[in-house]
């Protein structure tokens, strides 16, 4: 029984032992060795190897010609992965040092849309909702006969759409909490005049999502929160008016 224990232990070592001396032997190779790598790995769905690949080819080859079409493949790859901070990453990379002007207006192009097709959600993550609305007006002053004006047009639309969608869930969440101020802060707030807001639908909560967190305007645990404003606002709202006698 010892002996099979043995046996056991020592068939582990020497796999482990192989797979890592497979790996060490991946070093020195020629820079169209590890794009090849790059390229048949995201081919098979491995996106990690890639990175792993492109670095190596970065860090043996950093004056290679195939770099800048390695780092914008990673780049895509990535987004079409739905990893868009990773995706940035790489057109940052593309951009510093890489691009000439054409392909610098593509890559930005690239990194406005990567942060948009982040937001899946109209009602969350006002912060980057805020960030992409300033990087595609930063694209259109930049390059305002861009070949991709009519895409960045439509998606700055539907972010400030959704800006404005998230600012009345905030609008009606301070209203539910008895804070009158914030809610009409909030509530007047319209990142565009352009736009005819009384023919704006607002955005379907799916079904999914409806049982957890409502339709937007109420929730479904509603029922069990005490119709009665929290001591914080109960008191400020007491404040304010004692300051207007």
């Amino acid at each position: 029984m010892k002996s099979k224990h043995f046996f056991v232990f020592v068939l582990f070592f020497i796999i482990l032992f192989t797979s890592c001396s497979k790996e060490l032997d991946e070093y020195n190779k020629p820079a169209v060795y590890w794009y090849e790598k790059i390229v048949e790995s995201i081919s098979d769905g491995r996106i990690d190897e890639a990175d792993d690949y492109y670095s190596s080819l970065q860090g043996e080859h950093i004056g290679s010609p195939l770099l800048p079409e390695a780092t914008m493949i990673l780049a895509i790859a990535h987004m079409h992965n739905e990893e868009y901070l990773l995706t940035e990453h790489f057109l940052n990379e593309y951009v510093r040092r890489y691009a000439n002007a054409n392909e610098k207006e593509f890559a930005e192009f690239l990194k406005i849309k990567a942060k948009y097709k982040a937001l899946p959600n109209p009602k969350r993550n006002q912060g980057l909702i805020l960030e992409a609305i300033k990087d595609a007006k930063t694209f259109q002053q930049n390059y305002p006969n861009s070949m991709y004006s009519a895409l960045v047009d439509t998606m700055l639309t539907n972010l400030y759409l959704a800006d404005a969608s998230l600012n009345e869930a905030i609008a009606d969440l301070y209203r539910r909490l008895g804070k009158p101020k914030a809610a009409l802060y909030y509530k007047t707030i319209r990142p565009k005049p352009w736009i005819n807001w009384a023919e704006i639908e607002p955005a379907d909560t799916p079904w999914y999502r409806e049982i957890f967190e409502g339709d937007g305007t109420a929730s479904w645990y509603a029922f069990m929160v005490p119709d009665t404003q929290s001591v914080v606002s109960r008191n400020r709202v007491q404040s304010d008016e004692n300051t207007t006698k």
